[in-house]
């Protein structure tokens, strides 16, 4: 017979129920989709160039972002965590590289494009290359700290999948957020945001917007600012008081990146949206210039 595991406090059976079932589907969703994108890079000889090569890593990353929300769902289900504290630890480094190497991947898609557009600069293999290996590598330097001490990662408030500690709010976590916020989110954010407003204002120039330049920042801000706002409270103020269901809600909002990111640097993509389209019916588009832009 087997022994239901109590609810985790704060949580009523239908809330666990809730945000396990948004898990699945921000998991089944953005896995598709992130995977049809890989799939269809590597079958589609039009879509392997330089420039979606930094596409493909988002959408690798994503699928790692993906992964993670699975064994987040999978546990909720369950309502309780079952693979001990070194498994949390584990948990919490994967989610952190792949959510890290997503945003850097997508401020190396904003730099490509702005040499694109606005110096008709051509990115190279090797260049697209190094930028990849870079942004993960980046990604995994930050994510191993709390492994290492500055920093720590446990259990989130359902406490069936793991994350950044912000519970403290000692000067181990203050001076690790500042650093980690303003290296992989501000830095990032505001590379996107000169990138593509110089973009705009190309386009506004010669009248044809061949991509709305507002919606990569606007996926940013709007995916990862709540996680990112309550980690920052978090660093003056005790946010225990705060419901936690309530805490659970910003980490629900950034699992959707995949899902989002997909619409924008793929599906939004009209070179990349036609290899897609040719990968799932065989039927080859008329071709055109190949980049990663979204036209």
């Amino acid at each position: 017979m087997v022994t239901a595991h109590p609810l985790p406090e704060g949580f009523t059976e239908i809330e666990v129920f809730a945000i396990g079932t948004a898990l699945l589907v921000e998991a089944l969703l953005g896995f598709c989709l992130n995977g049809l994108t890989i799939i269809s890079f590597r079958k589609i000889k039009e879509l392997r160039t330089p420039s979606n090569l930094l596409v493909l890593s988002i959408a690798l990353a994503d699928c790692g972002i993906c992964i993670n929300a699975f064994i987040a769902a999978f546990s909720s289900f369950l309502r309780y965590w079952p693979y001990g504290s070194d498994g949390c630890q584990i948990h919490g480094f994967h989610g952190f590289l792949t959510a890290l190497a997503s945003i850097g991947s997508s401020a190396a898609v904003a730099w490509d494009r702005y040499h694109h557009y606005c110096t008709r600069s051509r990115l190279q293999w090797s260049t697209a290359a190094s930028m990849m290996v870079f942004a993960w590598l980046f990604a995994a330097f930050w994510s191993v700290m709390p492994l290492l001490g500055w920093g720590e990662y446990d259990y989130e408030p359902l406490r069936t999948c793991c994350t950044l500690d912000y519970s403290k709010g000692d000067r181990n976590y203050v001076t690790f957020l500042f650093a980690l916020s303003t290296f992989n989110f501000m830095i990032p954010g505001f590379i996107m945001m000169t990138a593509y407003q110089s973009i705009h204002q190309k386009f506004r120039k010669t009248g044809h917007f061949k991509f709305n330049t507002g919606l990569p920042l606007k996926t940013l801000v709007i995916c990862w600012g709540p996680y990112c706002l309550l980690c920052s409270y978090a660093a003056v103020e005790n946010v225990m008081f705060i419901p936690p269901k309530y805490r659970m809600i910003p980490a629900l909002i950034a699992k959707t990146v995949p899902t989002v990111d997909a619409f924008v640097y793929a599906l939004g993509n009209e070179n990349y949206r036609g290899g897609i389209w040719q990968f799932l019916t065989g039927q080859k588009i008329e071709k055109a210039e190949v980049d990663n832009k979204t036209k």
